[in-house]
């Protein structure tokens, strides 16, 4: 009996020993990436000398701005592999010439930097500097940032071990690799200001906090709730700093983040009485599908049209064709999402139906965005919602469903 139970405890010390040597891996690689990272950007700029002045050519278009007249726009000019970015007004842009000529310095390490005008201060050097090893160690940050994350994630499924099953910790833990790889592979640009970095990491958190509330939602659990608010908020974070999605940022304010809360209340007075960590759920009726279908199209067409008439400052998008079909298509998966949050807070099984169409019109946006790391998260998003699907139908079946209306 003794032999026994030593042979089953021994691979569970080696699963967890190797989990503990991953987790130190990951954190000492996102220390020392953090190190190098923040090393090289606040390295002083040293002795810099002018090399030569070039003529550039201006690459961002009037076409290209679709911005209020009072907001200011960063327009790049380049000549062959030099780049330069400056920041101007509106006025500034329109009487800009589609020439310029800029002058070229070279510090100690061989680093270039660009400016319009000549005699060129230190403080004006040391900005340029940083700006320029900011973008050089974007990669570095990245994987930083994901490699915390990572931590993160492989902390909640060792701590909380025995509320998740083997697929479902497998699927959790590759969704986030996945993720952290795409971050390296695929680095953002920077937008309205904001360092591509940044924007990353808000990604990031944006996939971590999604999956692992997806995941719980597909385990009947009413924490997802608790979770949920946190994602609402990383979300309001990611329009504010891009200036886009303003139909998605609207019912995130005024819709997810109140059911968030009122559903986890329902859930709780909901609890399975043989399981009290699983809430009990049922299906919708046929007419109920119908009036929700009815009201997607409808929201979609109103707010997609209120949306587009509006002049919002953005160089996050720079086609207006391509930013007026973003909207409408982010118009629809705001209606879709809101009849998804109706569905959880009853308790309906086709609110992964709802995850189904969300998913696959955000997928659309990130791709037209070129948002490829929040892909690895739509990916997270099917393969659980087809998970959840199947788990909230056997409950269905095996229990007695409740006969009550939607509303």
């Amino acid at each position: 009996m003794i032999i026994f139970f030593q042979k089953n405890i021994e691979p569970n010390k080696k699963i967890r020993t190797l989990e503990i040597i991953i987790l130190v891996l990951l954190l000492l690689g996102s220390v020392v990436a953090y190190a190098f990272g923040f090393t090289k950007i606040n390295a002083n700029v040293g002795e810099y000398t002018f090399k030569q002045s070039l003529q550039m050519d201006r690459v961002t278009s009037l076409d290209d701005y679709n911005g209020e007249e009072s907001a200011s726009v960063d327009v790049v000019y380049q000549s062959a592999d030099a780049q330069m970015v400056l920041t101007y007004t509106y006025e500034e842009f329109v009487n800009s010439d589609e020439n310029i000529t800029a002058y070229e310095y070279e510090t100690n390490d061989g680093t270039l930097l660009y400016f319009d005008y000549e005699n060129v201060n230190v403080d004006e050097a040391q900005y340029a500097y940083s700006q320029v090893m900011a973008n050089e160690t974007m990669v570095t940050f990245n994987f930083a940032n994901a490699s915390i994350i990572l931590v993160l994630s492989f902390l909640i499924m060792m701590l909380f071990a025995k509320q998740f099953t083997t697929y479902e910790k497998c699927w959790f833990l590759s969704i986030m690799i996945l993720a952290t790889i795409f971050s390296v592979l695929f680095p953002e640009e920077s937008a309205n200001g904001v360092n591509g970095i940044v924007i990353m990491l808000l990604y990031l958190l944006d996939t971590f906090l999604n999956i692992l509330c997806e995941l719980l939602i597909s385990k009947q659990s009413r924490y997802n709730f608790l979770v949920s608010v946190f994602v609402e908020i990383v979300e309001i974070a990611i329009s504010l700093v891009l200036m886009y999605r303003f139909a998605t940022l609207t019912t995130t304010l005024f819709f997810w983040l109140p059911i968030d809360i009122i559903s986890f209340i329902n859930w709780s007075k909901h609890k399975d009485q043989e399981e009290s960590e699983l809430t009990k759920v049922r299906r919708l009726k046929g007419w109920q599908e119908v009036m929700v279908i009815v009201g997607i199209i409808a929201w979609t067409i109103i707010v997609g049209y209120i949306i587009s008439g509006l002049d919002i400052a953005t160089d996050f998008y720079h086609n207006r064709t391509l930013e007026t079909a973003i909207i409408y298509i982010d118009a629809c998966a705001s209606a879709v999402g809101i009849a998804n949050g109706i569905f959880i807070f009853f308790r309906f099984r086709e609110q992964w139906i709802a995850w189904y169409i969300c998913s696959a019109l955000e997928a659309i946006i990130n791709i037209l965005s070129g948002q490829y790391v929040l892909l690895i998260l739509k990916l997270g998003y099917f393969t659980n919602t087809t998970y959840g699907y199947i788990k909230w139908s056997k409950y269905i079946k095996t229990h007695k469903e409740e006969q009550v209306s939607l509303f």
